[in-house]
């Protein structure tokens, strides 16, 4: 039986998904495309986490897409909404009839003598192994294990007699009004669920075993809806996305040059939005500078309003095991719970952990370099959607996409069936590419891919720098090799810089 082949092939229906799907059909018409989701619905994060208060962690005039602008009055808005938003785009502009569920794809085999990718796919309820071609795959699968998220081995779990659960795993039909909650964690999810579980709980307790930096921002802003109001809307969402894109950078790099003084000024945001004589220095002042680890956004200052109310606390400790009634610090101090929720962490897997080979070599992504924070030295057509640490992620999916579709025409513009970025010998340092000391990023390290110092070889965290280099920058750029049929294409920068 011969597999079915398409030009591309698009691994995941999340944002960075459905993104890849518009910009190929817009920019590439006559391409030939499908998009393998191996779950039983599109949205990716938005459709997977169900927890009490899930949101996004940036505003939504950047993690929103370009082309569309976001219609809702709230900035930070709650996940439904956006899952409703990336099912609607999708569904106008007919993306969704190219998408296959319950396509999971498991291996994927390069052959340079035939110029294409074999891919592996378990198909429906019952597993059924197919297989597909196609001459390019575009990875848009996240970062993130979907099956499992970090969950620690703690002394004397099994002891607990009450609901231990992880958010990725959310109970649809959990009741814990009036219960006593205990989430563990200090990033995104648990500040996230310490205000919204507080709302009927009758305590929310949040232990963190060291601060992390958390900035409160109103849900709406005043100014972007008074111009949609003013202004037509594809302008008004112009002008709010490329404020909000341009302070963000501005942000960043205060932080960057001077992290004292950003970092004193986050605290005494916080101790602003506390009751007097509240201990900030313990469980608001963050060992690391602003940006070792992304911060923490709160919407109309909603943790912070849980604490003053009473509804809610934070506890600065190490757990020093499980008892049957809740946990048992290094301190000595015993939190009671009736539901303790583990907030540790996603397990980070790259590209869903899909195994790669090429010409019969398995490819390990550790032992790559990345190329313009997309691509990896020694695999050909394949390019993977992976969004900004300090941003909104749709930001970068969408340079990718369009970059993608910028290779893809320059190489059917003269007769390429093969590109491939080849590992250059540096004489700078090598660093992982996601630059983090977050611990989701460090347990993984030795599996993500190597950076160098200059470009095409340095991953950036900035979007300005991102629009030179992914579509600006020519396309043979000295580093890409490019293959016609069998025979390897010299270097030759003969690019025409239309994005």
């Amino acid at each position: 039986m011969t597999a079915e082949h398409v030009d591309v092939l698009i691994v995941g229906a999340g944002i960075s998904g459905i993104a890849a799907g518009y910009y190929l059909q817009t920019h590439c018409p006559t391409k030939t495309f499908a998009i393998l989701e191996g779950r039983d619905a599109m949205g990716g994060t938005w459709d997977l986490f169900r927890y009490p208060g899930v949101r996004s962690d940036s505003d939504m005039f950047t993690l929103g897409y370009s082309f569309r602008p976001w219609p809702n009055a709230k900035a930070i808005a709650d996940g439904p909404s956006i899952l409703h938003y990336v099912r609607e785009t999708a569904s106008i502009y007919g993306i969704d009839r190219k998408i296959r569920f319950h396509h999971q794809v498991r291996e994927v085999n390069w052959s340079s003598a035939e110029a294409r990718w074999t891919v592996e796919v378990t198909c429906g309820p019952d597993e059924e192994v197919c297989q597909l071609t196609c001459s390019f795959l575009f990875m848009c699968t996240g970062y993130y294990d979907y099956d499992h998220g970090h969950q620690p081995q703690w002394p004397g779990v099994e002891l607990f007699k009450g609901l231990m659960i992880h958010p990725q795993q959310w109970p649809e039909q959990l009741d814990y009004a009036g219960k006593r909650v205990v989430v563990i964690g200090s990033g995104a999810t648990a500040v996230t669920l310490v205000p919204a579980l507080a709302k009927q709980a009758e305590h929310v307790t949040m232990l963190q075993r060291s601060p992390t930096y958390i900035v409160a921002r109103p849900s709406e802003d005043q100014l972007a809806n008074w111009m949609r109001t003013h202004l037509p809307g594809k302008v008004a969402y112009g002008v709010t996305r490329w404020r909000s894109i341009l302070f963000m950078i501005y942000f960043y790099t205060l932080a960057r040059r001077r992290p004292d003084f950003t970092k004193q000024a986050i605290i005494r945001m916080a101790r602003d939005e506390l009751p007097p004589n509240y201990d900030v220095e313990t469980h608001f002042s963050p060992r690391y500078n602003p940006w070792d680890q992304r911060l923490c956004l709160v919407p109309d200052a909603d943790l912070f309003t849980a604490i003053k109310d009473g509804t809610a606390s934070i506890v600065t400790d190490e757990i020093e095991a499980f008892t049957e009634n809740g946990i048992r610090l290094r301190s000595g101090e015993e939190l009671t719970a009736d539901i303790i929720v583990t907030a540790t962490g996603l397990t980070m897997r790259l590209m869903s952990g899909v195994r790669l080979v090429v010409d019969g070599r398995t490819v390990e992504l550790g032992e790559t370099l990345s190329y313009r924070g997309m691509m990896y030295s020694g695999v050909p057509n394949l390019a993977s959607s992976f969004g900004y640490t300090n941003a909104s992620w749709t930001l970068k999916c969408e340079l990718i996409a369009r970059y993608v579709c910028r290779l893809l025409r320059y190489m059917d513009q003269h007769g390429y069936v093969e590109c491939m970025a080849e590992r250059p010998a540096l004489t700078g340092k090598e660093t992982s590419a996601i630059d983090l000391s977050s611990g989701y990023v460090q347990r993984a390290r030795a599996t993500l891919p190597r950076q160098g110092t200059e470009k095409p070889w340095r991953t950036y965290q900035n979007y300005l720098r991102d629009i030179v280099n992914l579509r600006l920058d020519p396309i043979n750029d000295g580093t890409m090799t490019f293959t016609k049929g069998k025979s390897r294409v010299p270097q030759e920068v003969e690019e025409s810089r239309a994005s």
